[in-house]
């Protein structure tokens, strides 16, 4: 089993399989406008427009589980992303990441690649951990979703290559996908 064994539905409600994505270098984000997290959505273009001609492709899956903070629907979304990060990569519909109603396609991505723990140089990175901590003391050693932003690198084979926290610096990231994509 591979990420091409999944079919998703766009933002529009089309069902689209991961398939047709065969050869691309993928990174795969569970979003929300209303986050800390969410000025990413700059950073997160600029890698899309400085390596879409090699080869990568950003799919964004908008998730509102996290502090409810991607309300409104798939086109309100949608607009507010285009608006105000003139973002272009392929956006979906909204979905669930954790719990019984996950997509399929996030309970494979958590199969393949647990947490990996937040970068502690983030500022952000503290208040997640005394929240996570709060709520489930052994959040840590468990594989789901942590917030929004989480990021799963996908090579051209279909293969889960590794996972970013939503802490992580983007260099990092860029890095990583560089050496997928050359």
């Amino acid at each position: 089993m591979n990420i091409y064994d999944f079919t998703v539905k766009d933002r529009n409600g089309v069902e689209v399989s991961l398939s047709d994505y065969k050869g691309k270098v993928l990174l795969i984000v569970n979003t929300a406008t209303q986050c800390g997290f969410t000025p990413q959505y700059e950073k997160l273009q600029t890698l899309y427009e400085k390596y879409v001609g090699e080869g990568l492709v950003i799919l964004d899956f908008p998730c509102n589980q996290f502090g409810n903070q991607a309300p409104g629907t798939d086109d309100e979304i949608h607009t507010f992303c285009e608006s105000n990060y003139g973002v272009t990569f392929p956006r979906f519909a909204k979905i669930e990441v954790n719990g019984e109603n996950a997509h399929p396609l996030y309970q494979y991505l958590v199969s393949q690649k647990g947490f990996a723990g937040f970068h502690e140089d983030h500022k952000l990175a503290s208040v997640l951990d005394n929240m996570l901590s709060e709520q489930d003391p052994d959040y840590k050693n468990k594989p789901s979703i942590k917030w929004n932003f989480t990021k799963f690198l996908i090579d051209r084979n279909g293969n889960v290559v590794e996972r970013f926290e939503p802490t992580e610096d983007m260099f990092i990231l860029e890095d990583k996908i560089k050496e997928l994509l050359y």
